[in-house]
């Protein structure tokens, strides 16, 4: 009986935050919401375009930049293995920003808030009609000023609509894309 209740008020303490800090640290999944947003919609058959995964980092939190600071880090990384009819190309990532941390002796190149990768891809002549999704995968190390979280790949589906000729593509999401082709 006294185990039970022993269990019983280490869960309370747990759940509501009695130990300073213990309740508070979210796993790496919830620090990162990644959305995917396709650059055309619908795209052309045999037409390039780009989809912008925007990264929405949680208050309090960093993850290192694709040009990371310092080899042990872990650099934030975009994959993405094609599915038929659909061709991935190169991914650009933003510049980091240096921060200074009490755990670093040098500033480390680090995103912060809001941050949006872009890759190319290109609809192949054959690729399927319709409704269609591209899988990406983003695998990242979430931090804040007092601790690192274990790495962790999510999964993010890119939505894409696939048109079979070029009149039908149209510029979509403006505000993520400077220019359109």
């Amino acid at each position: 009986m006294r185990f039970c209740f022993a269990i019983l008020a280490c869960s309370l303490i747990c759940v509501t935050g009695a130990i300073p800090g213990l309740a508070q640290i979210p796993s790496g999944r919830e620090v990162v919401s990644p959305s995917a947003f396709p650059s055309f919609d619908p795209v052309a058959r045999g037409g390039s375009f780009q989809i912008a995964v925007v990264l929405k980092i949680r208050d309090g939190f960093h993850i290192n930049a694709r040009e990371k600071s310092a080899d042990y880090l872990i650099a934030t990384d975009l994959r993405s293995e094609a599915p038929a009819g659909f061709k991935t190309g190169d991914v650009t990532y933003p510049k980091g920003e240096l921060h200074s941390f009490s755990f670093s002796k040098k500033p480390l190149n680090v995103y912060e808030g809001k941050v949006i990768l872009r890759m190319e891809v290109t609809a192949l002549p054959n690729a399927p009609l319709g409704a269609q999704h591209v899988p990406l995968k983003l695998r990242y190390q979430a931090c804040s000023s007092e601790v690192c979280l274990p790495p962790v790949t999510l999964e993010v589906e890119a939505p894409v609509t696939v048109a079979s000729g070029p009149t039908a593509a149209r510029a979509a999401h403006p505000e993520l894309f400077q220019s359109q082709r």
